[in-house]
């Protein structure tokens, strides 16, 4: 219990905060057994009584989104007024390093077309107070708030330690949307994913019950994740899966991505929340020595794992191939273009805009004639292109006896024509199936196409 029985917020509601628009919206915290709570804002009065734990909690009916700022109210023995709250999209972003990676590390953004050709520094003109900023912090966000909150407005010293993927995430949604955006921030860099989901969780899985599962679940969740429950969100975002690859998971990384986003939607509320993430950029993992052998053909495999998350509802994941840094770092310094596209999967998934393509090209359909394999694409909101002008690169050919050599391909219309010499009868063709290739294979949006293997058995794993 807080000293002296006083009302007591959680970190996360607090000064500059954005509330969700149009779900009902939590408030909560603590307050002496049986204290009598009020909560006042937008024209709204939610009153409870504090529990024999001292817990309380009211739910404010939907609200409608709005850029002037307005004072929340909470009343018991003490009064707390929470100033400049605007209520609009509110998205909570985790995972590790290159979601973490901040804005002073990546602030700088190629100009238009046409324009000043030297990058555009972010930092020294973002300001926006219609973008708020919450960055976790675990060692703090468990605790009572008596400094009412951790937001910020995207701007100076704040914006500057805050997730570069986030900040251009918001960035995009709030000028696309034209309401306010909160972002939460919860990562930390060279965190494998089971931190991320409770013990709980992997105990009452299926895949997972009865299993000792590596990895310290819940280190993270616990006090980086569970005390953020029930802030109202609209969805998630998620960029992790360097360390995991590092062990050469395949499926068992897709069931645990299964387990953390079942069990994210369960503890707020067990709606079907949006989760956008992003699928590995090249990087040459197959240099890491230890225990587990990687080779050029791990991050392609971890990358299909990564893809079968797709099968659960309200998911969606941008590809990364054509961003990976000149200098083969495992950090691509591109995260304004990884926060825009998660950005129009959201535009175009949650927010149902029309026109919007969020995804490049997908492989749907191998149909072979004579020596050529004909790859059937699916839609991807314009045509297929070679984004430099250059034959199609990355593509990979099979026959019947399974080794796969180098292969020209073209695009003709809707579809890839495969070709290889040597290769009479096609079997299988792989497209992007390497640690460092970057394909040119795009679609006039500027979307890549996403890596693929045919000769993957047909029965795929499901984590349904």
């Amino acid at each position: 219990m807080p000293a002296h029985a006083t009302v007591v917020l959680p970190r996360v509601l607090g000064h500059n905060m954005v509330l969700q628009r149009a779900k009902p919206v939590p408030i909560w915290g603590t307050a002496a057994p049986g204290e009598a709570v009020t909560v006042q804002f937008d024209g709204q009065h939610a009153r409870t009584t504090a529990d024999a734990a001292g817990r309380w909690q009211v739910t404010l009916q939907p609200l409608t989104a709005s850029a002037t700022p307005a004072e929340l109210v909470v009343s018991g023995r003490n009064t707390i007024r929470l100033q400049n709250v605007l209520v609009g999209e509110v998205w909570l972003c985790s995972g590790q390093s290159n979601m973490e990676y901040t804005m002073r590390k990546n602030s700088k953004v190629p100009p238009p077309p046409g324009l000043n050709p030297s990058p555009v520094d972010e930092l020294k003109y973002a300001h926006n107070p219609a973008i708020r900023i919450f960055l976790v912090n675990r060692k703090e966000l468990a605790r009572p708030d008596s400094l009412h909150g951790g937001w910020s407005i995207a701007q100076d010293s704040a914006l500057r330690s805050f997730s570069a993927a986030a900040y251009f995430f918001a960035k995009e949604l709030q000028q696309r949307l034209n309401v306010p955006v909160g972002m939460i921030s919860s990562a930390v860099p060279g965190s494998r994913i089971e931190p991320w989901i409770s013990e709980a969780a992997f105990a009452q899985d299926k895949h997972f019950a009865g299993q000792k599962v590596e990895g310290e679940p819940g280190k993270f969740y616990e006090p980086m994740i569970r005390p953020l429950v029930p802030f109202a969100v609209q969805g998630f975002l998620w960029y992790q899966g360097e360390t995991n690859c590092f062990l050469a998971e395949t499926d068992s990384y897709a069931h645990k991505m299964k387990t953390l986003i079942e069990s994210w939607r369960a503890a707020w509320g067990g709606g079907p929340l949006p989760f956008y993430y992003v699928q590995l950029a090249p990087f040459k993992y197959s240099d890491a020595s230890g225990k587990v052998v990687i080779t050029p053909e791990t991050l392609p495999r971890f990358r299909e794992a990564q893809e079968l998350a797709l099968q659960l509802p309200r998911t969606g994941m941008i590809v990364t191939t054509d961003l990976a840094d000149s200098l083969g770092g495992i950090h691509p310094g591109y995260k304004w273009e990884v926060g825009r596209r998660l950005a129009l999967l959201a535009l175009a998934g949650t927010y149902e805009q029309p026109h919007v393509a969020a995804t490049g090209p997908v492989f749907r359909r191998l149909k072979v004639k004579g020596d050529v394999a004909m790859l059937t694409f699916a839609p991807a909101g314009g045509r297929l292109v070679s984004k430099d002008g250059q034959p199609l690169t990355g593509f990979t050919m099979a026959g019947a006896d399974g080794v796969f050599v180098p292969a020209q391909a073209r695009i003709a219309g809707a579809q890839v024509l495969v070709s290889a010499p040597g290769v009479s009868r096609p079997v299988a063709v792989r497209f992007g199936w390497h640690e460092l290739l970057q394909p040119n294979l795009f679609s006039d949006q500027g979307l890549p196409a996403r890596p693929f293997r045919t000769d993957k058995s047909e029965a795929r794993v499901s984590v349904r």
